[in-house]
């Protein structure tokens, strides 16, 4: 039998969480339910949120663009929920969304790096080729390829954790493709 996992409120973590949950809700007026998951662990919020906000080399589309891409290969509606949002804030259509979700771009360079995201999430790691050299053709440095290993991480790991707890999605819901 599988475990059940229900999101913690605010009483049922440490004080360093609860300190963190306050920030989220003056931020972003909820504490998302992924994030409210984490906060079982009286660190992982804080190393996760640490982790997530550092500075990287691709621009916040760039970064929505994977974070979409990864998490429709990964299958999580947490995530792809969340990311269509962020995404709509971060400049993209709907149109945009659906076509990365479906691993394209109708932009060259987007889609070198959505074709390539996509890739190493599937093969875990073990890219094509062709996508590789197509990724740089469009422009993007070796910093950017450890930048987008480093968000393919991130993502993965949130959507791990919601295939796993299944907790229950808190963003408009993503249709399925």
């Amino acid at each position: 039998m599988k475990t059940q996992f229900s999101v913690p409120t605010r009483d049922e973590v440490s004080p360093a969480n609860q300190t963190i949950f306050d920030n989220l809700q003056k931020a972003l007026g909820f504490v998302p339910n992924l994030y409210a998951t984490i906060a079982y662990s009286d660190n992982g919020l804080a190393r996760f949120l640490s982790y997530q906000n550092a500075k990287t080399s691709l621009s916040n589309k760039e970064k929505e663009a994977v974070n979409l891409i990864v998490s429709q290969v990964n299958e999580c509606v947490y995530c792809q929920s969340a990311h269509i949002v962020l995404g709509k804030m971060n400049g993209f259509t709907d149109e945009q969304l659906l076509d990365i979700r479906k691993g394209t771009s109708t932009d060259p360079k987007l889609n070198a790096l959505v074709a390539l995201a996509a890739n190493i999430t599937a093969t875990r790691g073990k890219a094509d080729g062709d996508l590789v050299d197509d990724f740089y053709a469009h422009g993007y440095t070796n910093a950017n390829l450890i930048d987008l290993i480093l968000q393919i991480s991130d993502k993965t790991a949130m959507n791990y954790l919601h295939n796993l707890t299944e907790i229950p999605v808190d963003f408009p819901l993503a249709t399925a493709l």
